[in-house]
């Protein structure tokens, strides 16, 4: 039999013993009635319907397909459905695995169709307390229950699994806030700008310039990463920066960064590639300048020791990238903290002893542009420039102005 292509679609055949009509889908025989007729083509079309609802497979018994088998079908999907415009998977492909990574283990062999709120409840307190490392947090555990819950909605409407499984899960309440036992995390607050000064000079010159460009714009770290040459509009005082993707295109929307004179005297030395189609940001420009760096601090003559390129591997295992990820980004943050904390005790490094120069991370920097914008010209001011389409999440992001609270309980307290 040929092998099918990704858009075909299996005949509508005559089955010369029977006198019905045929179709073969994954490999098995479906008789449709008598070959011909009005009620064997409705079937027919019926059935190829179903089959390519279900992923050009054919539908399964409810009971026979596991916990394990079902998350191995819903992360085949989730690989195709949470894609950007130009084929790359979204970050909710990780955030997927890595939920489904604690159901796997402890119900993958059970029946999808015997899963149940109470063995939900099970498997939070299995987050929360690990047989080994740490708890998952209560935020944490609380998506990566939705997802799971997703995954139990997917399967109903796939007729994967019953939708009472689905609607019995819902009864299952999120963690609360001082109510369980799980940990909380730390909110993401603004870094003080002499912190961010104090690391500047110990990174690479392409770093430092994404850290002053979202400090001036309020972008978010993947937005910065992810800029082309080609999505700048360098027309006017301030240019525009479009986004070709961003995290909330699946909802229709459309976000454009503006670039004012400050931001603009940033990007010029980082404009001068050709192609419209190159990042800006390129981590093999940063490479190169570290080591460039290296070579000028050498202390051991250039006629002694190694030769400059003798100790290049010829087939690296790692190379470069094209752009910048946000994981990325945020360790070169990390270790150039780590440096300039050294640095500030003066070389020392003390065991267990206080940090002068605390960690902190791109996001916190988005948080800080927020906090100035709020200050400077309000709320509505700083939910436009972050691109937020309501006021409430913009509140996250925005701490509020504590001296005009002081100042008012200073007058009537």
């Amino acid at each position: 039999m040929p092998k099918l292509n990704a858009n075909s679609v299996p005949s509508y055949r005559l089955h010369r013993q029977s006198g019905q009509a045929i179709v073969t889908l994954n490999g098995r025989d479906n008789l449709l009635g008598t070959h011909g007729t009005a009620a064997s083509k409705a079937e027919y079309n019926r059935r190829i319907a179903e089959w390519i609802a279900n992923g050009r497979r054919l539908p399964q018994a409810v009971p026979d397909l596991s916990i394990g088998e079902l998350i191995a079908r819903y992360r085949e999907h989730a690989g195709t459905y949470y894609r950007h415009p130009d084929g790359t998977p979204t970050s909710e492909v990780d955030n997927i695995r890595q939920a489904m990574k604690p159901l796997r283990l402890l119900y993958g062999k059970l029946a999808a169709a015997e899963f149940s709120p109470l063995k939900l409840q099970a498997l939070r307190e299995t987050m929360m307390h690990p047989i080994e490392g740490r708890g998952w947090s209560r935020k944490n555990i609380n998506r990566a229950v939705n997802r799971i819950r997703g995954m139990f909605k997917w399967a109903a409407a796939s007729e994967l699994a019953p939708a009472s499984v689905h609607h019995g899960l819902m009864a299952v309440a999120g963690l609360k806030v001082g109510r369980c036992e799980a940990r909380e995390t730390e909110p993401i607050q603004p870094v003080a700008d002499s912190i961010v000064d104090a690391v500047l000079p110990f990174l690479t010159s392409t770093v430092k310039a994404m850290i002053q460009l979202q400090r001036l714009t309020g972008a978010r770290p993947g937005e910065i990463c992810t800029m082309r040459i080609g999505d700048l509009q360098r027309t006017g005082e301030v240019w525009t920066y479009r986004l070709q993707q961003h995290k909330t295109q699946h909802h229709g929307r459309q976000r454009a960064i503006s670039i004012g004179p400050r931001a603009q005297h940033v990007l010029k030395p980082f404009l001068l590639r050709i192609d419209p189609s190159a990042y800006i940001f390129s981590p093999a420009d940063a490479v190169a300048e570290m080591r460039q760096r290296r070579s000028e601090n050498r202390k051991t003559p250039i006629g002694h020791g190694n030769r400059r390129g003798t100790n290049v591997k010829r087939r690296p295992k790692r190379t470069p990238s094209t752009s910048y990820d946000v994981a990325a980004y945020r360790r070169a943050i990390t270790r150039a903290c780590d440096v300039a904390d050294v640095w500030a005790k003066g070389g020392q490094i003390v065991a267990n002893d206080e940090r002068i120069i605390s960690r902190w991370h791109p996001h916190q920097l988005r948080h800080t542009a927020a906090t100035d914008i709020r200050r400077q010209f309000g709320l509505e001011a700083a939910q436009h420039v972050l691109g937020h389409a309501s006021v409430d999440m913009t509140q996250v992001y925005a701490e509020r102005n504590q001296e005009i609270a002081r100042a008012v309980a200073a007058k009537i307290g």
